[in-house]
This record gives structure tokens, sequence and C-alpha cells, in this order.
């Protein structure tokens, strides 16, 4: 997975990602992150991006030729690094905002399967109307909260994706059976000492019983999921064993 982040702020997005499991997966090779300054496709002597906004209103608006420029620039890179068997259409890009469709999951494992990925991070009041039309695909947010700019949930959200990029984690099946599995929480995890301040690991646990392990672990999912998130299990895959499950609660 190769990601392409426009921003006003570069060294945020590759300070933040160069350590832990996603630096690790960068040395490897098993993804590329190249954070791409707007800035620098200005053509205003002073490399400004932003205008007052037409209509008046507060704040500034970032312009739209130096977005344009950068997202060019990269689509050319993108092109000429595929290869003749590769597909030549119009990359994904992502335009982070709080107006956009709810990250989760089940997107992300979609935007996984991508070779590239633009993120277009937006500061300011945002980002000239007419740019977003011509080069966007996606909207998306992280949540229903407005940040100082779209750097943290680029972050985020590369984060997510590349986790479920083979090979990212030391251990594949981590990304497979965690939170939000089948749209459910993950179960309660516990490991030595056997008893911590009087508290003791559930005795299903130390039982070497591997169908017995995960029949609990799958109720805990469960339990976890109606107490916190009930919202989930309206699309949650349920088997008819989780259903009865359910029903006697």
């Amino acid at each position: 997975m190769n990601y392409h982040v426009l921003t006003l702020f570069p060294e945020m997005v590759q300070q933040g990602l160069n350590t832990s499991i996603i630096g690790r997966a960068m040395d490897k090779g098993l993804i590329t992150i190249d954070a791409i300054n707007i800035r620098d496709y200005s053509k205003d002597k002073h490399k400004r991006v932003d205008d007052y906004p037409y209509g008046g209103g507060a704040g500034m608006v970032m312009q739209a030729e130096p977005v344009y420029l950068a997202y060019k620039d990269v689509q050319e890179r993108i092109k000429s690094a595929q290869s003749s068997e590769q597909s030549q259409g119009k990359p994904r890009v992502v335009y982070v905002t709080p107006q956009g469709q709810l990250f989760n999951q089940k997107l992300a494992e979609e935007l996984a399967k991508e070779d590239d990925l633009i993120i277009l991070c937006g500061h300011y009041e945002g980002i000239d109307e007419r740019v977003l039309e011509m080069i966007v695909t996606d909207y998306i947010s992280i949540g229903d909260y407005v940040l100082t700019g779209g750097e943290l949930p680029a972050m985020v959200m590369i984060d997510a994706i590349s986790r479920l990029i083979p090979g990212v984690l030391n251990n594949d099946s981590s990304a497979q059976f965690e939170s939000l599995q089948d749209n459910l929480l993950e179960y309660p995890q516990y490991t030595r000492p056997e008893i911590f301040m009087d508290r003791k690991v559930p005795d299903v646990l130390l039982s070497g019983h591997h169908a017995n392990i995960e029949k609990w672990r799958r109720q805990q999912s469960l339990l976890r999921t109606l107490k916190n998130r009930p919202d989930l299990l309206k699309e949650a895959n349920l088997t008819e064993e989780d259903r009865k499950f359910l029903n006697q609660l």
C-alpha cells in the first residue's frame, strides 16, 4: 500500500507514523507514506495557500490551485510507477471532514485493497469546494467533532488500514480476531500473573479446553457489545447460538 498525504504539515504526519508497528512496516517495504506539502505548489511568492472566503465570514479557506497541482503531481507519480498491467484509472482520494461518512472497520477493510490511496488534509475553514468536486472520491469522518486539521484523522485511518495489510502485524491473525470482528467488541484479555491484587484470571482461560475458551470469548464479546455498543448488534454477524445467548440475558 502506498499512502500519499496532501497536507500543510508533512512533518506531523511523518513523525507521527514513523514508529512502532507502522514504522516497522515502512522499514520492511510493506507500506510507503509520502507526505506532500501543499504549500510547495503555491505560486504566491510567500507560499500562501489560503485566502478570505467569498461572501464573508470568519477564518480563511484553502485555495483550489495549490491543492489541485499537488494532486496532479501525485497522480502522475502513481501512473509512472504502475506497470502496464495495472489500472491507470483515477486514484482514490479521501478528504477527511466531519461532513463525511463515518470511518469504521468495514471501510478500513475496503480501503486496504487499494494499491495507492491519496488522503487530503484540510485546514482553516476548509478547502475551496471546486477542487473537492474535481478530485475527491470519498468524504470520510472519524467522528462527530471538529479538529484543527485533517492530519490526525489521516494518521488514524492509515494506522487502521495498515494493520489489515498482510505482513504488517507479526501475527496476521491479530487483525482478524480483535475489536469489531463480526461487528462485535473484543473479549477481555488477561496475562500473568494469575492473581493480581486478589483479582483472578477466569478459570476457563486456565482450563486448556479450547472449545470452552472460544465459547467464553464469544459470549464475552456479545456481552460487551450489548452493554457498551448495542448499536453494533444490528449489523453484527450473529449465529443462531449467539442469538439464543442474547435472548437469555
